[in-house]
């Protein structure tokens, strides 16, 4: 029996699973009082339902890596304060992100953190760390259907032109 056989979580994590699983968490963190702030931002309660079905979600994958990280002894990054609730009242009007740039921001870090789970699945050679990523890429796909649901639905989305005249084909 070699190393790399038996249990997965019996094998050690490589140096690349290590900096991937710890960088997508460190970001993950990051984004998630970003989301905290939105939700005091936000004045559409699709859109404020979402972000807080979203932050749940999110915390539930920064525990898991978290154990991931700590059951193998590398020491998880700093946790942000969570945001405070606020009411969207008492943020000053200029001072407020508006439904459709919070829509946009998370609609884009929903598309890095597809690449991201990608990109950590692709290098694992831990089977439960890769299918504990595809099951996060899955939930990423998922939200990022329903924000682009709600973004159509709310006349927030901003398509690039559209290609509606197509040449016509000369057949020699």
């Amino acid at each position: 029996m070699g190393i790399l056989s038996g249990n997965p979580q019996d094998e050690p994590m490589h140096y690349g699973e290590v900096f991937g699983v710890w960088s997508y968490l460190s970001a993950s963190k990051g984004l998630l009082v970003t989301y905290q702030t939105f939700i005091n931002h936000t004045g559409d309660k699709d859109l404020k339902g979402f972000l807080e079905d979203l932050t749940r979600a999110m915390q539930q994958e920064i525990q898991q890596v978290e154990n991931l990280l700590k059951a193998n002894g590398v020491a998880p990054p700093p946790t942000p304060a969570e945001r405070p609730v606020a009411s969207l009242e008492s943020i000053p009007a200029g001072a407020r992100f508006n439904d459709p740039e919070i829509a946009a921001g998370v609609g884009h870090d929903l598309a890095a953190g597809l690449v991201a789970c990608s990109q950590i699945i692709g290098q694992c050679i831990r089977e439960d760390i890769a299918m504990m990523y595809s099951q996060f890429h899955s939930a990423k796909v998922q939200f990022g259907q329903r924000l682009l649901r709600i973004s159509k639905e709310k006349g927030w989305l901003v398509p690039p032109p559209l290609h509606l005249q197509t040449p016509e084909l000369v057949h020699a």
